[in-house]
């Protein structure tokens, strides 16, 4: 299979690009920077430079390939309305990656005992996402509803990830921000008491379920990727211990701000994200094989992760 890949060079769309390329599939692999073609290619990646606003190359690549992956920017509008218009009536696989804080509350380090399923996000119940994520929200639905105009939508939405990325991109998103801070402050920190929970998932089990979506899922299905959960105490914990430094300290959320910007304090790393998804396992057969985010730091987070 030819697959147009957005988000080639970054932490999920580039795992993904490796292992459809050890699959066998061919990979086309937008990029916006010049510099990383090279990199891109000794991957067996095929480089296209340009951006998720040009629509003239999105539709062409899109319209070539035999599938598209979207992982480049959840909250891009306008590069899912290309895609749906470039692939209308065609049949393929659209994948688009989204992600859990589309359940994020502003907890600021309180827990909760809330947990999302896929019938929450797909049905007509009484869950409404928080106003800084309707349009995140609005954007997945706008990609599965494209199964009416001939298109095998998928949406993946991750939980919190761990592990190191298997392309050009090592680092994850929430962790590697607590271990930035805490290489830098001497103190690893979590916000308020830590006691707010996210769902999580391996970067491997991660791109095995892209894989499986491609290959098989029905159109219009969704489908949270997790496998575990922890609080963010007992991850600050486990690295506290990694590094070999003291106790993990609270640190109240104006200071998270400051540090991380409001999104990433708030929603990345103050809120609660708990979600299980049952579908893939029941429809696609996907069999997660790491359960433990904070093993995982134990046994393998290093420095400048």
């Amino acid at each position: 299979m030819h697959v147009f890949l957005t988000g080639a060079t970054g932490y999920i769309g580039g795992s993904i690009a490796v292992r459809l390329r050890e699959e066998g599939h061919l990979v086309t692999g937008l990029t916006r920077s010049p510099r990383t073609t090279d990199a891109l290619a000794r991957l067996g990646v095929t480089p296209v430079v340009g951006s998720l606003d040009d629509s003239d190359i999105l539709t062409r690549n899109a319209r070539e390939a035999d599938a598209v992956i979207n992982a480049a920017d959840s909250d891009h509008s306008g590069a899912v309305a290309t895609f749906i218009e470039a692939l209308a009536g065609s049949g393929k696989p659209l994948l688009h990656t989204s992600g859990s804080s589309v359940v994020g509350d502003d907890a600021q380090g309180e827990g909760s005992h809330r947990i999302y399923t896929e019938e929450d996000i797909l049905g007509p119940g009484p869950w409404r996402p928080a106003p800084d994520k309707a349009a995140r929200v609005a954007i997945d639905r706008r990609v599965l509803a494209a199964a009416e105009r001939e298109i095998r939508p998928v949406v993946v939405c991750n939980s919190m990830i761990y592990g190191h990325g298997r392309g050009l991109a090592r680092d994850s998103v929430q962790i590697p921000r607590l271990l930035r801070q805490a290489e830098a402050s001497g103190v690893v920190r979590h916000v308020g008491p830590g006691n707010n929970v996210w769902s999580n998932v391996h970067i491997d089990d991660v791109t095995d379920l892209y894989l499986r979506a491609l290959a098989g899922a029905p159109a219009g299905s969704f489908y949270f990727a997790e496998n575990g959960e922890a609080s963010f105490a007992e991850i600050a914990e486990a690295m506290a211990g990694t590094l070999d430094a003291g106790p993990a300290q609270p640190w109240d959320i104006d200071s998270a701000i400051a540090e991380w910007g409001y999104e990433p304090a708030v929603y990345a790393l103050a809120s609660n994200s708990r979600v299980r998804g049952s579908r893939a396992r029941a429809e696609l057969g996907w069999q997660p094989q790491h359960a433990s985010v904070t093993a995982w730091i134990r046994r393998e987070l290093t420095a400048r992760s």
